[in-house]
C-alpha cells in the first residue's frame, strides 16, 4: 500500500493545492460548497455514493459510503471549513518550501481531505473488502462549534464500532486520545446610569459589578486538574462621565470531564447570582457546547490497534491529550471508541503565516489510515 501511495504522491499534492487555493471560511457557504463539490466529484469517481445534507446558512455536509456498503462499522470525520476569510488563498496561495507545504487551511484540515480520499482509493485498488466498511462524513461548520452538523454526527455514530477523526497528527507521530470539553458563556450585567460628576451616588455601575465577577470567574481556574476559565472579552459603558448601565463578559471554559463540566457551570451561575453592587441584575447565557473526549478502556484498546498498524507502515504512534476541541468529542460522548489526530502531521493551525503540513506525512498517514480501516474491519470479521 505504501508503494502504491508513493506513486500517487504528486497527484495527492496536486489535489491538496486545489483545495488549499479554494477559500472555505465557516460563514462562506459558497466557498465551503466549492470544496464539497470537489470532494463529491472525486469520491464519485471511486464509485462511492455521496449524499448531501443541504444547509441554508452554512455549507452542505457530505456523507459518503461505498455503493455496496450495508452497515459500515467505521466512521471517519473531517471538516471542510477554515477560519480564514475569503481572499486569503489569493494573498498566500499553496506553496512548498523544503519538506513542508504551506497555505491557509493546509493543516486544518485540507491535507486530511486528500488523505481520506487516497486511503479509500488505495483500499479499492487493493481489492480490500474494508472499502465497504466505512462511512465518511465531511462537515462544514466545525470551526464554529458544528451548530448544524452536530446532530448529523450523532446520527452517523449510531451502530458504529469505531470513530477515526482526521484532525492533524501531532509531531513525533502523535494521535489524540483525549480532548477537553468546551463551553462558551456570556455574563451580562444591567445597572443604572447617572452623571459621574453631578449625581454619581444614584447610579449603579454595571462595570464595577462585572469587575467583581471577572475576578471570581478567574479564580475558578484549576489548571493542574485540567480546568480553565478565561474571560476573553469584556465591554460596557456609554461614556467616561457616565456611570455604566450595561456591561458584559464573554467566558471560555475548558473541562476535562463531565463531572468537572457540571461543577463549573454551577459555579458560574452562582457567581452571577451574587451581587457586589446592590441594585444591579445579572443574566447568564451559554452552555458546554462540546463535551470532553475522555479516555475509556475501549478507546485505549483502539489506540493499541492503531499503534500496531503504525508499526506495519514504519510509524511509532503514541497518544496525546489536548485542550483544543474537535468533533471527536461528539462520537466519544455517544460511547463510540474514538481516536483523533489521525491526519497528516503539521503545526500552527489558524496561523496567518506558519501553518504547515509535512510532505512525507501525507503518504505515511494515508497508509496508516487505510491499514487501520483494514485492520479494524478484519478484526470485526474475526470476532
Amino acid at each position: 500500500m505504501i508503494t502504491y501511495l508513493k506513486k500517487e504522491k504528486n497527484d495527492m499534492i496536486e489535489l491538496l493545492e486545489l483545495l488549499v487555493n479554494t477559500d472555505s471560511n465557516s460563514y462562506d457557504k459558497k466557498g465551503v460548497d466549492k470544496i464539497g463539490a470537489i470532494l463529491q466529484s472525486k469520491f464519485e469517481e471511486l464509485g462511492m455514493n455521496v449524499s448531501l445534507h443541504r444547509e441554508k446558512e452554512y455549507g452542505n455536509h457530505l456523507s459518503i459510503t461505498s455503493a455496496h456498503a450495508k452497515h459500515p462499522e467505521i466512521l471517519i470525520i473531517a471538516h471542510m471549513d477554515t477560519v480564514f476569510p475569503d481572499g486569503e488563498s489569493e494573498n498566500r496561495p499553496f506553496e512548498i518550501i523544503g519538506d513542508k507545504m504551506y497555505g491557509p487551511g493546509v493543516n486544518d484540515e485540507k491535507a486530511s481531505h486528500v488523505q481520506v480520499f487516497y486511503a479509500m482509493k488505495a483500499l479499492k485498488e487493493s481489492g480490500s473488502s474494508a472499502f465497504h466498511n466505512v462511512q465518511i462524513l465531511f462537515n462544514s461548520d466545525e470551526e464554529i462549534g458544528s451548530p448544524s452538523s452536530k446532530s448529523i454526527i450523532k446520527e452517523a455514530a449510531e451502530g458504529k464500532k469505531y470513530s477515526l477523526v482526521v484532525e492533524c497528527g501531532r509531531p513525533n507521530e502523535g494521535v489524540v486520545t483525549s480532548r477537553k470539553g468546551v463551553g462558551r458563556f456570556t455574563m451580562s450585567v444591567s445597572g443604572k446610569s447617572a452623571h459621574a460628576g453631578v449625581e454619581p451616588e444614584i447610579g449603579r455601575s454595571a462595570i464595577e459589578e462585572i469587575a467583581h465577577k471577572i475576578i471570581k470567574l478567574q479564580q475558578l481556574n484549576d489548571h493542574k486538574n485540567g480546568l480553565s476559565v478565561n474571560v476573553g472579552l469584556i465591554e460596557g459603558g456609554t461614556s467616561a462621565n457616565t456611570v455604566s448601565p450595561e456591561a458584559k463578559a464573554v467566558i471560555d471554559v475548558r473541562v476535562k470531564s463531565k463531572e468537572q463540566a457540571d461543577d463549573v457551570v454551577k459555579d458560574i451561575y452562582h457567581i452571577a447570582e451574587e451581587d457586589d453592587v446592590h441594585g444591579t441584575d445579572t443574566e447568564v447565557n451559554g452552555r458546554i457546547a462540546r463535551p470532553p473526549m475522555e479516555e475509556t478502556e475501549e478507546s485505549k484498546a483502539l489506540l493499541k490497534e492503531v499503534k500496531e498498524t503504525g508499526k506495519q507502515v514504519g510509524l511509532d504512534i503514541h497518544g496525546e491529550s489536548t485542550g483544543g476541541a474537535s468533533d471527536a468529542s461528539f462520537t466519544a460522548a455517544e460511547g463510540i471508541p474514538t481516536i483523533d489526530g489521525m491526519g497528516p502531521i503539521g503545526e500552527f493551525s489558524h496561523s496567518e503565516t506558519d501553518e504547515y503540513t509535512v510532505i512525507d506525512s501525507l503518504v505515511e498517514r494515508t497508509a496508516l489510515l487505510a491499514k487501520t480501516i483494514e485492520r479494524l474491519s478484519h478484526k470485526q470479521t474475526e470476532e
